[in-house]
């Protein structure tokens, strides 16, 4: 089911965020439902978008859709991508910004905790890159019996989300120890803990990288899926801009079609011209693995950023587990991917149009 459209990093740290917000609902950007979403004769003005993470290849389908005019072809004057860390919740409910690109954890336990007027319109990654990274010659997690008797290092954003992993797979917090750590995974390195909550195109590339045979628990395959890198929207600005969002909608499947087509010169291209002191071998290596998240046979069959019903219901089973009560029609709206796609279907087959966005862009 699909949230109607009707106004009616990371991390569970949205409470604090829509302190910060309030509910001041007045979308800085964008000019209404003026024009259809066909990027021809749509004026959408300026808009903003808050990122999750930093300029990196995790967002090579904005950059894109920058570098190549996507965004302008759409009919916005401009885009600006804001970096992170951020979740965007209190950015999005101040007004500060119109899109976030955050995950269904942080939106829903927004929805959940403080009845946050949010959506999720699409979703970059189908699969969840969290992760508990071990050495496989130290603490070799493979499996979420091998958590018992460990010392985890876990970030204080992501305490509530490892406490949903051990819920999902009924292991008591007491049968490990927790040991608060930041992002930096040299405390797995120095041997100060047996595993650490980590992205895995990020944290474990950097400990692959530097020489180590690593081994991931991933949440998605142990009891926690749920969809990540989303498009998230007030519903005030969804109702007002429902257009708008179509139009960005689509210079993003541009973007990202794009990128899949030719993924390792994209890693080239965002080190070049859209990070800031990037490492070349880990942008190559993160692209390589986000591919995994973002490609999927649902994709390939419905078109990128859906989600399918199973999918969902995941997501909202997972949501359950880490404490967050919230109806997938309360967190999602896929009903404008439904729209664009029926309008556009030649959008869906994303192989063959990023090879014919790449061949007129040479």
């Amino acid at each position: 089911m699909n949230k109607s459209s009707t106004f009616a990093r990371r991390g569970l740290t949205a409470g604090a965020a829509l302190a910060a917000g309030a509910l001041a609902l007045t979308a800085c950007g964008g000019s209404g439902d003026e024009d259809s979403a066909d990027g021809d004769s749509a004026s959408h003005g300026d808009i903003s978008v808050q990122q999750s993470w930093i300029k990196n290849e995790e967002f090579a389908g904005e950059f894109y859709a920058t570098k190549y005019g996507y965004y302008e072809e759409a009919g916005f004057d401009s885009v600006d991508l804001i970096d992170g860390p951020d979740t965007g919740v209190a950015g999005l409910l101040s007004g500060q910004i119109d899109i976030a690109i955050n995950d269904a954890i942080v939106t829903g336990a927004a929805i959940a905790n403080e009845d946050a007027p949010l959506t999720i319109v699409g979703a970059t990654f189908q699969k969840s890159p969290f992760t508990i990274l071990s050495l496989a010659d130290g603490g070799d997690i493979e499996t979420v019996d091998d958590l018992k008797g460990k010392k985890i290092g876990v970030q204080d954003s992501n305490a509530a989300l490892f406490q949903a992993l051990l819920d999902a797979n009924g292991i008591d917090e007491s049968e490990l120890e927790v040991v608060p750590v930041q992002f930096d995974p040299s405390p797995l390195t120095n041997g100060e803990v047996d595993g650490f909550f980590a992205y895995t195109t990020n944290e474990a590339l950097t400990v692959e990288l530097a020489g180590n045979e690593i081994t991931n628990l991933t949440f998605a395959d142990n009891g926690m899926p749920f969809v990540v890198e989303t498009f998230t929207v007030t519903d005030q600005f969804l109702a007002e801009n429902r257009d708008l969002v179509k139009d960005f909608l689509i210079a993003e499947i541009k973007g990202w079609a794009q990128v899949l087509n030719d993924p390792m010169t994209a890693a080239e291209l965002v080190v070049d011209e859209f990070g800031t002191d990037l490492d070349p071998d880990k942008t190559q290596a993160g692209m390589q693995a986000q591919l995994d998240l973002i490609v999927s046979r649902d994709t390939e069959a419905n078109g990128l950023f859906t989600v399918t019903d199973a999918l969902q219901r995941q997501t909202i089973e997972s949501l359950a587990t880490a404490g967050q009560d919230v109806a997938a029609e309360e967190l999602f709206d896929l009903s404008l991917l439904d729209e664009i796609y029926e309008d556009h279907p030649e959008l869906v087959d994303y192989a063959t149009l990023g090879g014919d966005l790449a061949a007129a862009a040479e």
